[in-house]
Protein backbone atom coordinates (compact mmCIF):
# COMPACT_ATOMS: atom_id res chain seq x y z
CA UNK A 1 0.00 0.00 0.00
CA UNK A 2 2.77 1.97 1.07
CA UNK A 3 4.50 1.73 -2.20
CA UNK A 4 1.68 3.41 -4.30
CA UNK A 5 2.26 6.65 -2.91
CA UNK A 6 6.01 6.47 -3.22
CA UNK A 7 5.69 8.34 -6.84
CA UNK A 8 4.19 11.04 -4.98
CA UNK A 9 6.68 11.27 -2.02
CA UNK A 10 9.50 11.44 -4.97
CA UNK A 11 7.34 14.52 -6.91
CA UNK A 12 6.41 16.50 -3.30
CA UNK A 13 10.57 16.04 -1.93
CA UNK A 14 11.50 17.38 -5.53
CA UNK A 15 9.20 19.82 -5.92
CA UNK A 16 9.98 21.09 -1.99
CA UNK A 17 13.98 21.21 -3.25
CA UNK A 18 13.65 22.96 -6.63
CA UNK A 19 11.72 25.73 -4.90
CA UNK A 20 13.87 26.20 -1.98
CA UNK A 21 16.99 26.16 -4.28
CA UNK A 22 15.37 28.74 -6.84
CA UNK A 23 13.89 30.93 -3.55
CA UNK A 24 17.45 30.53 -2.58
CA UNK A 25 19.04 31.38 -5.94
CA UNK A 26 17.01 34.14 -6.31
CA UNK A 27 17.85 36.00 -3.05
CA UNK A 28 21.58 35.70 -3.43
CA UNK A 29 21.73 36.97 -7.48
CA UNK A 30 18.97 39.61 -5.90
CA UNK A 31 21.77 41.05 -3.98
CA UNK A 32 24.78 41.34 -6.58
CA UNK A 33 22.25 42.75 -9.24
CA UNK A 34 22.96 46.46 -9.95
CA UNK A 35 19.18 46.71 -11.37
CA UNK A 36 18.86 46.32 -6.95
CA UNK A 37 19.28 50.42 -6.05
CA UNK A 38 16.79 52.24 -4.30
CA UNK A 39 16.05 55.01 -6.49
CA UNK A 40 12.73 57.10 -5.93
CA UNK A 41 12.05 55.65 -9.53
CA UNK A 42 11.92 52.58 -8.48
CA UNK A 43 10.45 52.97 -5.18
CA UNK A 44 7.39 55.01 -6.59
CA UNK A 45 3.91 53.55 -6.86
CA UNK A 46 3.33 51.75 -10.44
CA UNK A 47 -0.32 51.02 -12.11
CA UNK A 48 0.11 49.04 -15.18
CA UNK A 49 2.66 51.60 -17.28
CA UNK A 50 1.30 54.80 -15.57
CA UNK A 51 1.82 57.10 -12.55
CA UNK A 52 -0.86 56.71 -10.04
CA UNK A 53 -3.74 58.48 -10.45
CA UNK A 54 -5.37 58.52 -6.97
CA UNK A 55 -4.24 57.63 -2.75
CA UNK A 56 -3.28 53.54 -3.45
CA UNK A 57 -5.79 53.24 -0.31
CA UNK A 58 -9.17 54.70 -2.12
CA UNK A 59 -12.21 52.63 -2.21
CA UNK A 60 -13.22 50.33 -5.24
CA UNK A 61 -17.10 50.32 -6.42
CA UNK A 62 -19.05 47.40 -4.79
CA UNK A 63 -19.84 46.33 -8.54
CA UNK A 64 -15.90 45.44 -9.06
CA UNK A 65 -16.53 42.78 -6.12
CA UNK A 66 -19.59 41.70 -7.12
CA UNK A 67 -18.65 40.55 -11.03
CA UNK A 68 -15.32 38.78 -8.96
CA UNK A 69 -17.29 36.35 -6.73
CA UNK A 70 -19.84 35.79 -9.84
CA UNK A 71 -16.83 34.74 -11.62
CA UNK A 72 -15.74 32.54 -8.90
CA UNK A 73 -19.04 30.68 -8.39
CA UNK A 74 -19.67 30.55 -12.04
CA UNK A 75 -15.58 29.00 -12.64
CA UNK A 76 -16.10 26.91 -9.59
CA UNK A 77 -19.73 25.47 -10.84
CA UNK A 78 -17.84 24.57 -14.27
CA UNK A 79 -15.39 23.25 -12.33
CA UNK A 80 -17.96 20.06 -11.80
CA UNK A 81 -18.33 19.09 -15.17
CA UNK A 82 -14.96 17.23 -15.35
CA UNK A 83 -15.21 15.03 -13.29
CA UNK A 84 -18.96 14.36 -14.28
CA UNK A 85 -17.42 14.63 -17.72
CA UNK A 86 -14.87 11.36 -16.76
CA UNK A 87 -17.39 9.52 -14.92
CA UNK A 88 -20.47 9.72 -17.70
CA UNK A 89 -19.99 6.04 -18.93
CA UNK A 90 -20.80 4.72 -15.09
CA UNK A 91 -23.17 7.07 -14.29
CA UNK A 92 -25.51 6.79 -17.27
CA UNK A 93 -29.00 8.36 -17.56
CA UNK A 94 -29.03 9.36 -13.99
CA UNK A 95 -25.78 10.91 -14.65
CA UNK A 96 -26.76 12.88 -17.31
CA UNK A 97 -30.33 14.01 -16.09
CA UNK A 98 -28.55 15.14 -12.87
CA UNK A 99 -26.31 17.06 -14.57
CA UNK A 100 -29.01 18.49 -16.66
CA UNK A 101 -30.50 19.42 -13.76
CA UNK A 102 -27.60 21.21 -12.36
CA UNK A 103 -26.59 22.71 -15.60
CA UNK A 104 -30.28 24.42 -15.59
CA UNK A 105 -30.26 25.86 -12.26
CA UNK A 106 -26.86 27.27 -13.50
CA UNK A 107 -28.54 28.94 -16.69
CA UNK A 108 -31.22 30.24 -14.40
CA UNK A 109 -29.05 31.90 -12.31
CA UNK A 110 -27.18 33.51 -14.82
CA UNK A 111 -29.65 34.78 -16.59
CA UNK A 112 -31.49 36.04 -13.53
CA UNK A 113 -27.94 37.89 -12.80
CA UNK A 114 -28.13 39.10 -16.29
CA UNK A 115 -31.47 41.29 -16.30
CA UNK A 116 -30.48 42.31 -12.47
CA UNK A 117 -27.75 44.21 -14.22
CA UNK A 118 -24.78 42.51 -12.38
CA UNK A 119 -22.51 42.16 -15.35
CA UNK A 120 -23.26 45.45 -16.79
CA UNK A 121 -20.24 47.61 -15.90
CA UNK A 122 -21.26 51.08 -16.34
Amino acid sequence: MLSNYLPILIFLVIATALAGLLLTLGSVLGRFSSRNRNDPAKLSPYECGFEAFEDSRMKFDVRYYLVAILFIVFDLEIAFLFPWAVALGKLGSFGLVAMAIFLGILIVGFIYEWKKGALEWD
